[in-house]
């Protein structure tokens, strides 16, 4: 099948500059809570966490041998990730029979995209999930459309190493197995063995992290069942709804849902349809069961492409320039709500409580410098204790000169301290902690910028010790939430 050539010049130009802007801000405002989370794992490596596998931590370790606490080199996996995302999706704009024109407008809407620039910016597992999800719908897509069987190996390759950074990629296993049962025309691959081969090299290679979640008892089913629980209910649906809406743009969000239209009716795409059929049995899923809108970021990217395919052949030369440039616009007048373009105050007076996520990367420098002071007044054999995975990794990150524990989701695997640990500097509590004793109130936290996040007025105590011994209170103190 003979299809355009790949626009090279120009989707490296859209590349460079995203990966340009992404490197200047890299270092700006501080590191995500995740973040923190993440480099603390990568110092515990195992095959999985409780609530996430071991990719990312990894990354994560790998960054801290390099240059320890740096922030540049700890989010250089996610400028090269979305960097690639990118070009997947001038490529299945390609597999489309886009030219130059459709295969720009695709790279320019996706790099432009809001929620690709928030992945970009911070080393999450939603970053290389993304990837993963939108790889191997690329690869079956052209194993579909082009019969090329053997891709589905590949595909199974590269959801396995999804699958070990996030277990989010079995819903898009699911997707492309019910897109292409429910398209006549690629339903006689699944008598193939081909698919399932594919499944299968999937499954040998997330088998260490299914074994790691088995040996402590599934955590990840707690922590689902949190997260269904505080996105579930006709809010949280309506929520996750909007938020596939908008999350690249509204105005690319109505370009997709364009794309699907498409994939559904045209008789020339019938082969690359289930994709479109995929997007809508995950998204029924998610509705039904309770999620985030970000979690189909990477099967909207093919979507995108399509959508920009069949705007690209109706609106030609600089027709299909003016949308692309409308298309950017839409999505960079969002920027600031979730990457730090603007000055860290400007931010916080400007656009409070749109992005929770970015709040958390402002003040824990602050927040490390209360606790370093509290705990230089204390003898040796002080330890501190924190709340949340954020609180503990920001101590460890910006070293506030005393050993850091928690019973946070991952943490809880790294305790509890030794039991002569006294005095303890516990961090995070509101009111005076009740499973400790002796108890005074230090210090409170406080970022000089006055943004309201999490940890902001929280207290800081030094206690005694826990109430009991630490073995004996460790099972109050550990806790799985999202």
């Amino acid at each position: 099948m003979t299809r355009p050539p790949y626009a090279t010049r120009g989707v490296a130009a859209v590349v460079a500059v995203q990966a340009l802007l992404l490197l200047g801000i890299a270092n700006r405002y501080g590191p995500h809570r995740d973040e923190l989370y993440f480099s603390s794992a990568g110092q515990h490596l195992a095959w999985g966490y409780a609530d996430q596998p071991s990719f990312t931590p990894l990354l994560a370790a790998i960054s801290h041998a390099i240059a320890p606490d740096s922030l540049l080199v700890l989010r250089i996996w996610s400028i090269v990730a979305v960097a690639v995302i990118v070009v997947l999706s001038a490529q299945f704009a390609r597999l489309l029979g886009g030219g130059r024109s459709a295969q720009l407008l695709t790279a320019v809407a996706v790099a432009a995209g809001v929620c690709i620039m928030a992945v970009g910016h911070r080393l999450s597992t939603a970053t290389f999930d993304t990837l993963a999800w939108t790889a191997v719908v690329l690869v079956v897509t052209q194993a579909l459309v082009d019969d090329r069987p053997r891709l589905w190996l590949w595909a199974g390759l590269i959801a396995g190493i999804g699958l070990n950074n996030k277990h989010g990629v079995a819903f898009c296993l699911f997707g492309v197995l019910v897109g292409v049962a429910l398209v006549r025309e690629t339903r006689p691959v699944l008598r193939t063995r081909w698919p399932w081969l594919g499944g299968v090299v999937a499954l040998l290679l997330w088998i260490p992290n299914l074994l790691w979640q088995h040996a402590h008892d599934w955590p990840v089913l707690d922590l689902s069942a949190d997260i269904s629980e505080e996105y579930g209910g006709v809010g949280g649906r309506i929520e996750l709804l909007g938020q596939a809406l908008i999350m690249f743009s509204p105005v690319i969000g109505a370009l997709w849902i364009f794309g699907i239209v498409e994939l559904l009716r045209r008789p020339a795409w019938v082969r690359a349809r289930p994709v479109a059929v995929g997007f809508l049995a995950i998204l029924l899923v998610f509705v039904v069961t309770g999620g985030k809108g970000y979690y189909l970021a990477g099967l909207v990217v093919p979507l995108v492409a399509a959508g920009s395919v069949a705007l690209a052949e109706r609106w030609p030369g600089r027709r299909t320039a003016v949308a692309g440039a409308v298309l950017a616009l839409s999505a960079v007048v969002a920027w600031p709500a979730v990457i730090p373009v603007l000055p860290e105050q400007t931010y916080v007076d400007s656009y409070p409580k749109l992005d929770v996520d970015q709040l958390e990367t402002i003040g824990w420098d602050d927040h490390a410098e209360t606790v370093r002071a509290v705990v230089a007044d204390l003898p040796d054999g002080a330890v501190v204790f924190t709340g949340n995975y954020g609180e503990a990794g920001a101590m460890e990150w910006y070293d506030v000169g005393a050993p850091v524990y928690s019973g946070h989701n991952g943490w809880r695997e790294w305790g509890p301290p030794p039991e002569s640990a006294s005095p303890v500097v516990v961090v995070g509590w509101d009111v005076e902690p009740e499973e400790f004793e002796g108890c005074e109130r230090a210090a409170t936290l406080h970022n000089d910028a006055g943004a309201d996040n999490e940890e902001e007025g929280a207290g800081v105590w030094v206690c005694d010790g826990p109430v009991g011994s630490w073995s004996e209170r460790w099972p109050d103190l550990v806790h799985y939430d999202a």
